[in-house]
């Protein structure tokens, strides 16, 4: 190549044979030409022929956003076996409480019944006629093809090939109506809304994993979702699925909400938030909180204050930093310039807070070089002195850096913990029940033997006071502690049924 553009180019008769040439020059060249000019003409005529089917039409489809269509089904047996069905009703009409059959007959599980019900336009009625149903589902058969697509379908709005919060309300109330597991919450209507908060908040939690607040129908199968809504028929104990529905855990975010809402407003600022686990979280992960880099509330900066359904994610996320929206969640909260990197003055930031509780403790701590470099073996970062959001989640011990930057009480824990059985946590962690599970499990206890002893406490008074003096003196133990569902109202200066509780889910 060099040798070429270092000499000048030979004129074009230096390099092509002239005419007044050997004969078997000539006779070569003019089979090559005769040969060129022929393979021009099969070119054409190639060309010319009729063109085959695309290659792309050749290639089976295998993109099918509404699930895969099955080759063997039949439509109009299942709808003659929902016709059926609807001919044991008066005026072949269901009501709510029919549809549990109906959602057999579609072979659906059971508590699909509700959202079968209100896609049929049952809502503005309070009945859905045979004729309507079976044409709303006959659609549904034709064009979704799978259960994520179809249960999508029922809930969502029309148009919309998403859920967002408030589209679970109508199943969840129903789920909360008619699950034996939830028999006792019947008398407790002004916590219905509370429960069903709890539940969208945690289906977003584990289900979201996009963080749009829309759920698509991928994140939905790539979730396990729809299995618990299966099991919700099988298991009649609501708590054994703790993954969503669970009252137990319900009931104890519910409580750690209320210690923290002096004013139960249902809402808590900083210095409520301050409070919890007895002041373990540092100031300015609090204050990161509150900044809106964690929410997609506007309300949560402008106000300067939580919701309970962001409560809900906070402590989910605080008392179980092993799971991936946990870390996503800490990691946005340390990632003070949004660049996707936590920088060195990002993690000196953090922990120089953490040595000011330690010295104040009268604890020496470690200097920042020195748990920078212990930080930096634990989690391996790909780039050298920049930690990434997928680094931390290919670390196993995630919930270790993360305490050790914002969770005092946690971090001397870890500190004071043998390195050899945190070392086989993180070997065997997903083969046990959650961090979450446990913590939730165990303050569940707390709380009922807290109840069981202030009831004990108030029976004591009845064999001492006179019946006056009881009744007043019992009227403010129990204010003092009382269960759930008998905190009075008035003290709570809110009417949880004129609540608007959509407004959680914006």
């Amino acid at each position: 190549m060099t040798a070429a553009l270092g000499t000048p180019c030979s004129p074009p008769s230096a390099t092509l044979p002239s005419a007044s040439g050997s004969n078997n020059r000539a006779g070569v060249n003019a089979r090559a030409l005769r040969r060129s000019v022929s393979t021009k003409k099969q070119a054409q005529a190639k060309k010319e022929e009729p063109v085959t089917p695309a290659l792309s039409e050749s290639i089976p489809k295998f993109y099918f956003p509404r699930g895969q269509p099955q080759a063997n089904i039949n439509i109009d047996n299942l709808i003659s076996k929902i016709e059926k069905i609807f001919s044991q009703f008066p005026d072949e009409r269901a009501s709510l409480k029919d549809m549990g059959l109906v959602a057999k007959a579609c072979e659906c599980p059971l508590y699909w019944k509700a959202p079968l019900f209100h896609a049929a336009g049952g809502d503005r009625r309070g009945y859905v006629s045979v004729h309507k149903f079976v044409a709303m589902w006959r659609k549904v058969l034709q064009t979704c093809h799978d259960d994520a697509s179809k249960f999508l379908h029922l809930l969502a709005k029309p148009g919309c090939n998403y859920l967002e919060q408030e589209d679970f309300i109508p199943f969840l109330q129903d789920v909360v109506d008619s699950h034996t597991g939830l028999a006792f919450l019947k008398e407790a209507s002004d916590f219905h809304s509370r429960y069903i908060t709890t539940v969208v908040q945690r289906i977003f939690y584990n289900v979201n994993r996009s963080w749009t607040g829309k759920i698509t129908c991928s994140e939905l199968r790539r979730s396990s979702f729809l299995q618990n809504v299966a099991l919700l028929e099988e298991e009649e104990e609501i708590n054994q699925l703790t993954e969503f529905f669970s009252y137990e855990h319900f009931y104890v975010i519910y409580c750690k909400f209320w210690e923290l809402d002096t004013d139960h407003d249902l809402y808590i600022d900083q210095r409520d938030l301050m409070r919890h686990n007895d002041q373990a979280l540092s100031n300015r992960v609090i204050e990161r909180l509150f900044s809106g880099a964690i929410t997609r509330n506007r309300k949560v900066h402008k106000e300067g204050r939580l919701s309970y359904a962001d409560f809900v994610w906070f402590l989910i996320s605080e008392e179980d930093k092993k799971t991936e929206t946990s870390i996503e969640y800490w990691f946005r909260c340390m990632d003070l310039d949004g660049d996707g990197v936590l920088s060195m003055y990002e993690l000196q930031y953090f922990y120089q807070e953490q040595s000011q509780k330690l010295e104040a403790m009268a604890i020496e701590p470690l200097p920042f070089e020195d748990c920078l470099c212990q930080m930096l073996d634990m989690v391996k970062p790909e780039i050298p002195g920049k930690i990434t959001l997928r680094d931390l989640k290919r670390c196993k011990l995630s919930h270790i850096f993360f305490d050790t930057f914002f969770n005092i009480e946690k971090y001397l824990d870890h500190e004071q913990r043998d390195p050899l059985l945190a070392a086989r946590d993180a070997e065997t962690m997903g083969q046990e029940i959650s961090d979450w599970e446990r913590y939730a499990a165990e303050e569940y206890d707390n709380l009922v033997a807290e109840e069981t002893a202030n009831e004990q406490s108030n029976n004591c008074y009845d064999n001492v006071l006179d019946p006056i003096d009881h009744i007043a003196c019992a009227f403010d133990l129990r204010n003092e502690k009382r269960h759930l569902f008998e905190i009075p109202n008035p003290h709570c200066n809110l009417d949880l049924d004129e609540y608007e509780y959509e407004d959680d889910f914006e």
